[in-house]
């Protein structure tokens, strides 16, 4: 049998994990001297709450290598190839962890892949993999694919606030102030593994325009699912959906709520889609 296994930056529900077939496993988040394990007694909607009231900003903490071991000894006991699909190594030294422990455990039964992406990215990466075990395809085969695949993925998201970014050191304590009082807007996205700045736009109608053309210079690959995702912001996220199935004959979707890693740093109010480009 083929495991598939992610981390919990890729923000799939539990349902989503269930139907997909796929094993999760936690990073951990620490407020202050508190540690918490994300996704497991630290909802979405906890860590929002805690986002807004806490002064200090969390930070979370990578997947250690005898996680991994742990979690890849089960599987291999029980005669199984291990797919680990995981979060940016950019972003984070899981990934190097991993690795760390397939060299300790001596086996070509695992097969690893940087993901290059985080979250909605992440999530749309994974969902794929499980689709491809599903066909039958063999886990070379699935990596050979999703290797390929990773480097299509689209990720574009809309900061509803400026508030975490200037916490977070990435923009200036001014830009923050003049930013907030003009109304601006930034658009992120995910390139090259790590989270930038793609544009500043002010006003609802402006940013739709600038996600519009973005996905017209990318265009959205539709035999692919197409993964929404919304930090604490549904009704936001509608509106994106409804503009984006207006143009685009979408077949198949999920969304996501954005969750500590990147939600740290964007806060809630949140939008984005992630996608495979032609």
């Amino acid at each position: 049998m083929i495991r598939i296994i992610t981390d919990s930056t890729c923000d799939l529900t539990k349902a989503d994990q269930e139907k997909l077939g796929i094993t999760v496993i936690p990073l951990q988040v620490l407020f202050g001297t508190t540690h918490y394990t994300d996704g497991i007694d630290l909802s979405v909607e906890a860590f929002y709450q805690k986002l807004e009231t806490e002064k200090e900003l969390p930070t979370t903490t990578q997947i250690n290598p005898d996680t991994f071991i742990n979690a890849f000894e089960e599987y291999l006991k029980q005669g199984d190839e291990i797919i680990a699909i995981l979060l940016s190594s950019h972003l984070s030294g899981t990934y190097q962890s991993a690795v760390i422990a397939k060299e300790m455990l001596e086996t070509d039964k695992i097969h690893l892949i940087d993901s290059q992406n985080v979250t909605l990215g992440l999530a749309l990466l994974v969902g794929e993999a499980s689709k491809l075990r599903d066909q039958g395809l063999s886990a070379s085969e699935i990596v050979e694919e999703i290797e390929l695949l990773k480097n299509k993925v689209k990720l574009i998201a809309i900061v509803d606030t400026l508030k975490y970014l200037q916490k977070g050191g990435r923009i200036s304590a001014a830009s923050a102030v003049v930013g907030t009082a003009l109304g601006i807007k930034p658009i992120v996205q995910v390139k090259d593994g790590i989270v930038q700045v793609l544009g500043k736009e002010r006003g609802q109608k402006k940013m739709y325009k600038f996600i519009a053309h973005y996905l017209e210079e990318h265009q959205i690959d539709t035999q692919y699912c197409v993964v929404f995702a919304h930090s604490m912001a549904e009704t936001s996220l509608k509106s994106l959906k409804e503009m984006i199935e207006e143009k685009y004959n979408i077949n198949d979707n999920r969304t996501v709520c954005i969750g500590s890693t990147v939600g740290t740093h964007v806060g809630p109010g949140a939008v984005g889609v992630a996608f495979i480009a032609k």
